[in-house]
């Protein structure tokens, strides 16, 4: 496997994690009878949202790597703020 067939295979990846977000929220939206967004939907952002970043940055596309860095910052502070809240619930 040559490197840029490596990268493709990264970019597929993570776009392929960054879509399973949306299949985990809606399978628990529909278990529940109302939209809601489960833990693992922030998990699969990450992991999709770090793989994309990395596809980025090796494409060297600015506004892709702005895209995806900025998502970042807002993905781990909701991350944050759910196993923030979590703790609070079990102290």
């Amino acid at each position: 496997m040559d490197k840029e067939t490596l990268w493709l295979a990264v970019g597929f990846l993570g776009q392929a994690l960054f879509s399973a977000r949306f299949l985990v929220q809606w399978i628990q939206s529909e278990k529940q009878k109302k939209s809601v967004f489960p833990i693992a939907f922030w998990y699969f952002s990450i992991a999709g949202g770090i793989t994309l970043l990395a596809y980025a940055v090796y494409r060297q596309d600015p506004v892709f790597i702005l895209g995806q860095a900025s998502g970042l910052f807002i993905y781990l502070r909701n991350l944050y703020f759910v196993i923030y809240e979590r703790r609070q619930l079990n102290t």
